[in-house]
């Protein structure tokens, strides 16, 4: 109907080893929200092809500390060109039987958002981690479209500061970013790449390609003025 707001879609990738999560379902259960279940090589799901999230219960957060595939997981996450972050599901009683001392717990939560830069999220339940994988996807388009979040400084790391340069450009977001680099292997052949090659890679059109270009080869002349 004319002057409803148009129902914005979130197209969710669930892991399928997510299915008795008790989160697919609640995501499912979400006015807007669209889910596909498959196996995800890195992370539990990704959201809008820009957020990637880890799930883990208190219990098997102790657990992957214990083993030490904690931090394997994080570099990992920490390596990808999606926004990151890990849900944190449960109640600070499931840790009663846990063994683990509070200081190590928070020992590693420092590590993961200091060292690695992974954001971490608390939620109760399985419907609170649903809301709040949908609250980001929709916070995250309150920006320009796909225009990626670019708080603060350039992060750590060749590849990742390579896609966090490339997200200035118009138009560019995580995942072409991460195609951009793959197919051109450099930002400086990416800048110097002609509007024909730069539409090769998927997603990006004649109209992103040509303000690529017009941002990285602005005319002289714009510049010249009289005294």
């Amino acid at each position: 109907m004319e002057g409803m707001s148009r129902l914005i879609h979130v197209r969710v990738t669930a892991d399928d080893r997510e299915l008795k999560s008790g989160v697919i379902e609640a995501l499912r259960s979400i006015e807007g929200v669209i889910v596909n279940i498959e196996r995800l090589s890195v992370g539990d799901y990704e959201v809008d092809g820009r957020l990637l999230f880890e799930r883990k219960t208190l219990i098997d957060f102790v657990a992957a500390i214990k083993d030490g595939r904690l931090f394997r997981q994080a570099n990992t996450l920490a390596s990808s060109p999606l926004q990151t972050a890990i849900l944190l599901e449960g109640k600070s009683s499931d840790l009663a039987s846990s063994g683990m001392r509070r200081e190590a717990i928070q020992g590693a939560l420092i590590t993961l958002s200091m060292r690695y830069g992974i954001p971490i999220l608390r939620s109760m339940a399985p419907d609170e981690t649903a809301r709040l994988m949908y609250y980001a996807a929709n916070q995250i388009r309150t920006e320009k479209k796909e225009r990626f979040l670019r708080w603060g400084k350039p992060p750590k790391g060749k590849r990742r500061r390579q896609h966090f340069v490339l997200q200035g450009l118009p138009g560019i977001g995580p995942k072409k970013a991460h195609d951009l680099i793959e197919h051109f292997g450099s930002i400086e052949a990416i800048v110097n790449a002609k509007p024909e090659d730069l539409i090769s890679i998927s997603g990006i059109g004649y109209h992103t390609a040509k303000a690529i270009r017009q941002t990285v080869n602005e005319e002289q002349a714009k510049y010249i003025y009289s005294n």
